[in-house]
């Protein structure tokens, strides 16, 4: 187990996992450029006002219903099942696909952090306890050999 291993190789087994956390970071970040990936979303057939001019989002990216993704009534549903809706200095209001809804990645983002929380006190928990136990059988062993 690993109460058995040397101070020296734990600090070196945890310096490997460190080095290979940053070169799997780097390799990341090289592979995933911000603008590799290319965001075209499809658009209501009614215009592309947004894409000439200057335009000021009315409703924030949300999800679409499972109606309009089921139906198709809104083709900007489709492809993402996210919208947005824009305002275009012309006056007119368009409908556009979105990729990320910012409050459903929040959302994700604290249940995340709230499993891992609960995972880590239940781990620190079943270390306590084998420590403690460990340190029970050690002293009934010393115990035992100084009463022999």
């Amino acid at each position: 187990m690993i109460e058995n291993l040397s101070k020296k190789r734990m600090v070196f087994g945890i310096s490997c996992l460190i080095l290979l956390t940053i070169v799997v970071l780097i390799i990341e970040s090289k592979w995933m450029k911000a603008g590799s990936r290319r965001q075209e979303f499809v658009i209501e057939n009614n215009s592309t006002c947004w894409l000439r001019e200057t335009y000021e989002v009315i409703k924030d990216c949300h999800p679409c219903t499972a109606f309009e993704i089921a139906s198709k009534s809104q083709g900007v549903c489709v492809h993402t099942h996210n919208k947005e809706v824009l305002k275009c200095i012309g006056g007119e209001i368009v409908t556009r696909s979105c990729d990320r809804v910012a409050w459903v990645d929040e959302r994700h983002y604290w249940s995340f952090q709230i499993s891992l929380s609960i995972i880590g006190t239940l781990s620190a928990a079943v270390s306590f306890l084998r420590q403690k136990t460990l340190n029970r059988r050690t002293m009934l062993k010393i115990q035992r050999e100084l009463g022999a």
